[in-house]
């Protein structure tokens, strides 16, 4: 016969499960209607969202899929939920600023690779993928550099020495560069850059050709807003991308930004046709930079509509034989650059200002989960 404690312990065990299982579900729906407070001090609701629950991360891992953000350093250092929701939805990070030039350089041969060193052993510490973003831009390029006149010989020298010093210090770290970024102006033309003026128009093949000769098995990538569906400016990046294919330039994709609004975004349709384009050419075709932007105040409706362009874009890149990578530009709007930057819109990523998950979030997980259960389903059948 069993002891009365060992009885009375089997039946506290029992009704400690049954609330626990109880409290889950309560607290699961409270979290999926918004309500539960920003109280991060709470420990079920910590216990929840680092629960055994699906993921943008775990379900994308099935699809051989990127799904990535773009990383505020500071953040990652000073925010504790921001680190805890990045690890645990996400298998790839992008620098959203600390791997460009002024940050990497900003004296004459004076490296400062601190801030990225620190993107990379997170990146390690949790099996996540890097996007290097970006080797070449018309922005963040230091005083030191823009500010004095040099020869042709001088600024190649200087760009060749970045690129190969950078690539070469993270060679075989790194998912795919963004080499060259947004070289073409919204007229459709090359951009009037510092690059260009001072060098040509061939920078942007020696760029690729330093790059390659850095990294010989590194991903290389143009990267562009504005251009991800079918316009004059999506014309004119495929013919430079095509250009350089048939000068046999190490290329290997087109970043597609996706910067949009809810009221404006690309079809989905133009999308998927860009990208099939660029198959034709043998280039790979990723979601770079998503966000979705949404004028102020909002109203109910808009988070509605900014959750079917991103499941809409999300199911684009999965149906397509060529994308493989989704990255939005930030994941919480507490850190989004868009209400710096496009005044009067915001409201633009995946999670509100106190991480709770948007109809956005929704959208992507239940879309990833359709798939995972759709190839579920085949495997079964076959």
């Amino acid at each position: 016969m069993l002891r009365p404690k060992l009885i009375v312990l089997a039946v506290l065990v029992c009704v400690g499960l049954w609330l626990s299982w109880g409290m889950a579900i309560a607290a699961h729906s409270l979290e999926d209607q918004g309500t539960i407070p920003p109280a991060h001090h709470c420990a079920l609701v910590r216990w929840l969202r680092l629960g055994g629950g699906p993921t943008l991360a775990s379900l994308a891992r099935g699809q051989d899929l990127y799904v990535g953000t773009a990383v505020n350093l500071k953040a990652l250092e000073r925010d504790r939920q921001y680190r805890r929701r990045l690890a645990q939805e996400f298998n790839l990070v992008t620098a959203e600023n600390d791997m460009k030039l002024e940050r990497l350089q900003p004296r004459r041969n004076q490296f400062d690779f601190s801030q990225a060193d620190r993107l990379l052993a997170f990146a390690a510490d949790h099996q996540m993928a890097v996007r290097g973003h970006t080797l070449l831009w018309h922005r963040a390029v230091p005083d030191w550099l823009e500010q004095q006149d040099w020869s042709r010989a001088e600024l190649m020298a200087i760009l060749e020495n970045h690129i190969k010093t950078v690539v070469g210090r993270y060679r075989g770290q790194i998912a795919a560069w963004d080499v060259v970024n947004e070289a073409i102006a919204d007229d459709s033309t090359l951009r009037d850059t510092f690059w260009l003026r001072g060098i040509g128009p061939d920078y942007i093949e020696m760029a690729f050709r330093w790059a390659h000769e850095a990294d010989p098995d590194a991903l290389l990538m143009y990267n562009d807003y504005g251009g991800e569906g079918l316009n004059a400016k999506s014309d004119a990046i495929y013919e430079l991308v095509q250009s350089l294919r048939s000068r046999d330039v190490p290329i290997h994709g087109v970043g597609l930004q996706m910067h949009v609004q809810a009221n404006a975004a690309p079809s989905s349709q133009e999308v998927a046709a860009n990208m099939a384009r660029l198959a034709d050419l043998g280039l790979q075709a990723q979601i770079t930079e998503m966000d979705v932007r949404i004028r102020q105040p909002s109203t109910p409706g808009d988070a509605d509509q900014q959750a079917d362009i991103y499941r809409a874009m999300l199911q684009t890149c999965l149906e397509a034989e060529n994308c493989n990578t989704f990255v939005t530009w930030g994941f919480s709007d507490r850190y989004s650059w868009v209400p710096g930057y496009f005044e009067g819109w915001g409201e633009a990523l995946i999670f509100d200002q106190d991480y709770r998950a948007k109809p956005a979030y929704h959208s992507l997980l239940n879309l990833l989960a359709d798939y995972s259960t759709s190839d579920a389903n085949q495997n079964g059948a076959d």
